[in-house]
Parts: structure tokens; C-alpha cells; sequence
């Protein structure tokens, strides 16, 4: 048994102190030789990544699929710690993730700032097609969308400003053997000045995604990415004289890749963009994951790797080596990690914090602060965890193979259906509850859910009064225990993390945790109070 974090809050926080101190990798001197960071900068589900500079500061936009808000929004001083600041879809207005499937909804977004305003233009795959927001000020709101006159399939929408005051809309077109398709358009009318046309097919990989288009010493350079996003992922690259081509594919083609070497630990990378430091280096954020056992259930994460341009004008990544998880930090700005975040989330602020999101919408009327206050009241409906819907759901990404999470919860239920607690959800047909359930006489349920298919793992009778779940991680299994939350907590079973794997359960995305609460038909059902939330990375 092991003692629940109440009394352990403050180990913890030291604990993850020390993780900290040497987790994110740079050395406290970074100009030293032997300094280095860790791979990935941003663990957890952060896919896609894309980048701009301001002056010293960086900002990454990561894709985010059916969870609400949209794209969360990054800034960092040093390309290695990365702090949330925002979502740049934060309305119902913005983002319509109705019937939403999993892994559908927001793609790769690309991130660009240009004279003073940031652009972040998506597509929402079920809800509309290609769109842009913009704003001043990236952790604020933005803009409503700018819906594109894009008359065909699009996926993977970049912008590109040239120097000529042009402005490039590059984007995947035809599918799974398509290639990429560009158009001028106008941001100010808000619409492509023409249709975009087929300028680069890609080296003859599946899926030819993800481009960025780019200016070095006058020569136009395409990056996308080809195989697939998962273990045949590569990057390709292709230059011309003009943005329309005809493109020249590099001969080095691919310019990184790690299919055919299961033996590294970084796999599937791909999707990257480039930034270039005040001090003239080059630095490719980029998407891989982290296999265990041939399975990743964290998601695709969002890696770093130095790149330069060579004698002929071509982009090299990483000197033409394999990414690994200790990296130079040779060219690096100087070290600059943020504040810890706190392991207790306790529901005081008057909003929720920016870690925490929902599924397909913002949760009116399933949530509340107020309420209760000092309590996250959840409001369950008849949505289950089931439905291609919105239950009452907030979680969080599972950013660490190894972590602690909890909550205090007080629930009665008033029918055998109605049910709360903690979920770890992969999507609608896998995920693991540790769930309140029962009336006239309350238990406690571990169910597990894997390929649409529900089993009951373990059940045990409940006391009246709060109930503390609680789940620790390895890179294998969960473990989940419970207790009164003033003394030992008493285990409840152990299940695997490969069926929350993409290669088990399909999708994009990767293991969120949190609190929900469902009816499973049955409307007006009693509340469910979280007294607080707490995340303890234990390491990377």
C-alpha cells in the first residue's frame, strides 16, 4: 500500500524539483561543451508542431484534434522549456467539434508571426476546411475564423511571407498519393487569389504532408513529410527559383528518417519546421514518439534537433545522425526553464487552468467552478465515455511515462447507471475508469475498455464520505488505488498502457487523464465534486 500524496504533497514537490533540475537536460552553464538537452522538449501528446520567433522569444502551436479548447499555444526562451500560454481557439465560435470523431477535427497547424500579428491557419477536417485566426497577442484571444475558399480536400495548410510582400497558402492535397498544393492569397480580404495548383508530388512516399515553404539565399525550399505518421515517417526537401517551382528534390532525400532502425529510442519522426536563433543557428522542431515494446500510448511528442545548410545549399539534420534523447546543446540560446507547475490543481482560480480540456466543445452546463466553490462539480448527462458526444469530462495529457495522479471526489449515486471518477482515455473504445458507481449500495469499479469492449476489473465496497482515486504509471502499467484520503491507500488492480497504444487503438493522439462523470441514460443525476486534482511527473 502506498500513503496517499496529501502528506506526501511537499516530497513531491521536492521530488520533482530534483526531476526538474535534471529532466529537461540543459546544463546550468549551456555554453559549456559537454551540455545537453533531453528529447522531447514537450512530452505527451504535442503533434505537429510548428514554430515562429519574436525577438528572443519562440512560440510552438501543436495539433489537437476533437479536445476543446484548440491548439495550445507554447512560448520559450531557450527552444528547450516550453510553457503553456494559451489555446488559439478558445470559443464555441471558433471551433465546432460536434460529432467530431476521435482523431478527426484539428490537424497541423501552422504557427507564423509577421509584422506585429501571429497567424495560426488549420483545418478542421469534419467542421469546415481550412481556416486562419490572428491576434496581437498570443496567450490572449483570437481572432474569429477566416474561413478559406479552398474549393477541395486540404490538410496541413502553411503560410509563407515573402519578402515581396506576397503571402503563400501551401497545403497536402489528394490524399494518400497527393502531393502539395499552393495558392497566393490575400490575408486582408481573407481569400486564396486563385486555386491552389499541384506545384511538388514529393519523392514517391504515401502521404505527402505537412509542407512548409521557406526563403534561404533566394532559393524557395519546400520541406514536407512522406510515409506516413508513424514508423515510416520521413522529412523530404526541394528547392527552385520560384515559389510555384519546378521543385529539385535534394539527392540527400530523406533529410532524416528513422524507419528501418527499431533499435533507436526516438521513432516516426517527422512533421518539423524550421526557426533560426537571433545568433543565426538553425533549430528543426519536430513530431516522434517514444516506443515501449513496439507501442506508444503518450501520443506523438514534439522533439528538437539542430540542423544547419551545407556547402550546396542543402539542409542537413542533425550532421546526418539519428536524433537521440541526450542532445547537444551546443547553439542553444542560454538555459532558461520556467517555474515549476504546481502538483495540486485545488480548483480555487476563477478559471480552469490552461493544462485542462474537454471533449468536442467547451462544456457548457457540465462543469462548474462556482457551484461549489473551491470544488470542480462535474454535471453528468446520459453522454457516457462511449459517445461520439460530449460527456462531462476534464482532463489533462499524460505527459510522463512514469507519474502520480489523484483526486478527492465526493459522489452518491442515485442509480446502479450513474458513475464518476478518474479516466485515463485514449478515445470512445479504450480507455481505463476507476469509477464510483451503485445505489442503493456505492462501490468502487476498475473497468477497462479496450477495442470497444468493457470489462470490469475489480470492484469493492465503498464507505459513505469522500473517496480519493489515485493512478501511478510506469512505461507498462497502471496502477490504481483508493482510499479516505487520510491515511494508506489500499490497491486496486493493475492493467496494461499498450491497449491505450496508437498501434492497439488507432488514432493520432495520445493518453489524456482526468475527472468525468456520465448518467449512461439517465438525466438529472447528483453532482460529483473534485476537491483537487494532482499530476506528479516522477520522470520523462
Amino acid at each position: 500500500m502506498s500513503k496517499f500524496p496529501a502528506a506526501a504533497a511537499a516530497a513531491a514537490r521536492l521530488a520533482l524539483t530534483a526531476l526538474m533540475a535534471a529532466a529537461p537536460g540543459v546544463a546550468t552553464t549551456a555554453a559549456a561543451a559537454d551540455a545537453t538537452y533531453t528529447n522531447p522538449v514537450l512530452s505527451g501528446f504535442h503533434a505537429d508542431p510548428s514554430i515562429c520567433r519574436v525577438g528572443g522569444d519562440y512560440y510552438l502551436a501543436t495539433s489537437s484534434f476533437e479536445y476543446f479548447p484548440g491548439v495550445p499555444i507554447y512560448h520559450s526562451k531557450d527552444l528547450v522549456h516550453w510553457r503553456q500560454i494559451g489555446h488559439a481557439l478558445t470559443r464555441a465560435s471558433q471551433l465546432n467539434l460536434a460529432k467530431t470523431r476521435s482523431s478527426q477535427g484539428i490537424y497541423a497547424p501552422t504557427l507564423r508571426c509577421h509584422d506585429g500579428v501571429f497567424y495560426m491557419v488549420t483545418t478542421n477536417m469534419e467542421g469546415g476546411g481550412a481556416f486562419y485566426v490572428h491576434t496581437k497577442d498570443p496567450a490572449g484571444e483570437w481572432s474569429e475564423p477566416v474561413w478559406l475558399n479552398d474549393p477541395t480536400f486540404a490538410m496541413d495548410p502553411s503560410l509563407f511571407f515573402d519578402d515581396d510582400g506576397k503571402v503563400y497558402y501551401t497545403r497536402h492535397g489528394g490524399g494518400e498519393h497527393g502531393g502539395v498544393y499552393q495558392a497566393e492569397i490575400d490575408l486582408k480580404a481573407g481569400k486564396l487569389l486563385e486555386a491552389p495548383r499541384l506545384i511538388w508530388s514529393g519523392t514517391g512516399g504515401v502521404w505527402p504532408e505537412g509542407p512548409h515553404l521557406y526563403k534561404y539565399n533566394g532559393l524557395y525550399y519546400l520541406m514536407i513529410s512522406e510515409g506516413g505518421t508513424s514508423y515510416n515517417h520521413s522529412l523530404t526537401m526541394a528547392r527552385s527559383t520560384s515559389p510555384f517551382g519546378p521543385f529539385t528534390a535534394n539527392p540527400a532525400n530523406p533529410i532524416l528518417t528513422h524507419r528501418g532502425h527499431p533499435e533507436l529510442p526516438l521513432q516516426a519522426t517527422g512533421h518539423g519546421d524550421l526557426v533560426q536563433t537571433p545568433e543565426g543557428k538553425w533549430w528543426m522542431p519536430l513530431l516522434g514518439i517514444r516506443p515501449v515494446d513496439k507501442q506508444h500510448h503518450l501520443g506523438r511528442e514534439t522533439l528538437l534537433t539542430p540542423v544547419e545548410w551545407n556547402a550546396d545549399g542543402w539542409l542537413v539534420v542533425n550532421q546526418g545522425k539519428p536524433l537521440a534523447v541526450q542532445m547537444s546543446a551546443a547553439g542553444l540560446p542560454p538555459s532558461s526553464p520556467w517555474p515549476l507547475e504546481p502538483v495540486r490543481d485545488d480548483f480555487k482560480a476563477p478559471k480552469l487552468g490552461l493544462q485542462w480540456t474537454m471533449l468536442r466543445g467547451p462544456g457548457d452546463g457540465l462543469w462548474s467552478l462556482t457551484e461549489r466553490p473551491g470544488y470542480l462539480r462535474l454535471k453528468g448527462s446520459s453522454v457516457t465515455m462511449n459517445d461520439i458526444a460530449q460527456p462531462a469530462f476534464v482532463a489533462r495529457r499524460q505527459e510522463h511515462m512514469r507519474m502520480r495522479a489523484a483526486t478527492q471526489v465526493a459522489f452518491q449515486p442515485s442509480a446502479a447507471t450513474q458513475a464518476a471518477g478518474l479516466v485515463l482515455r485514449q478515445n470512445e473504445k479504450n480507455y481505463y475508469e476507476l469509477r464510483i458507481t451503485g445505489a442503493p449500495e456505492r462501490r468502487l469499479e476498475l473497468v477497462a475498455r479496450a477495442k470497444g469492449v468493457t470489462t470490469l476489473q475489480a470492484s469493492a465496497p465503498l464507505p459513505a464520505g469522500p473517496v480519493v482515486l489515485q493512478v501511478e504509471s510506469t512505461a507498462g502499467q497502471y496502477t490504481f488505488s483508493y482510499g479516505s484520503g487520510d491515511g494508506q491507500l489500499k490497491p486496486i488492480g493493475t492493467v496494461p498502457t499498450a491497449p491505450l497504444s496508437s498501434e492497439a487503438a488507432g488514432g493520432f493522439t495520445g493518453v489524456f487523464i482526468g475527472m468525468y462523470a456520465e448518467g449512461a441514460g439517465k438525466e438529472g443525476m447528483p453532482p460529483a465534486d473534485f476537491a483537487w486534482f494532482d499530476y506528479t511527473p516522477l520522470e520523462k
